[in-house]
């Protein structure tokens, strides 16, 4: 008589089960610490883009000659202060800034991360122009809070 076995046995799920449970406690932990440093490059990416941003307008702006107050970037008029986008201007010139919040304080527009632990320590910040011949200035992305 022949007997044909169907399945595993109840020793094999075990053993199987056990594995897969010691394998998620060494995988879950890392995958969790992956969120802060996703947001901690996502700010400084937004850093990099301020700059590229604020350098393009500024390029537009210089071959006019006249002291243009508006650029055109992508169908936008973006407003600019001695050759640098304003802080609306700013926002017009990213054009995309989902996942970021920003606010306005004076001459400085300040965009943290939407989800970080410490919002104020997953920051950048924009420093508009405040006299001619001075560019606008991003700071050093915060990434201690992301």
């Amino acid at each position: 008589m022949r007997n044909n076995q169907a399945g595993f046995t109840l020793i094999e799920l075990v053993v199987v089960i056990t594995i897969l449970g010691i394998l998620s406690a060494f995988a879950i932990p890392r995958f969790t610490a992956l969120g802060s440093s996703a947001r901690a490059a996502s700010i400084g990416a937004l850093g990099g883009s301020l700059q590229s941003a604020a350098a393009l307008a500024h390029a537009q702006y210089l071959p006019s000659g006249t002291s243009p107050s508006v650029v055109p970037m992508e169908g936008a008029n973006v407003t600019l202060v001695n050759g640098y986008p304003d802080q609306a201007g700013i926002l017009l010139a990213l054009q995309n800034t989902s996942g970021f919040s920003n606010s306005t304080t004076g001459n400085v527009v300040t965009f943290t991360q939407n989800g970080a632990t410490n919002p104020a320590q997953c920051s950048v910040t924009y420093t508009v122009s405040t006299a001619a011949g001075t560019p606008a200035s991003v700071g050093t992305p915060a990434t201690g809070g992301c």
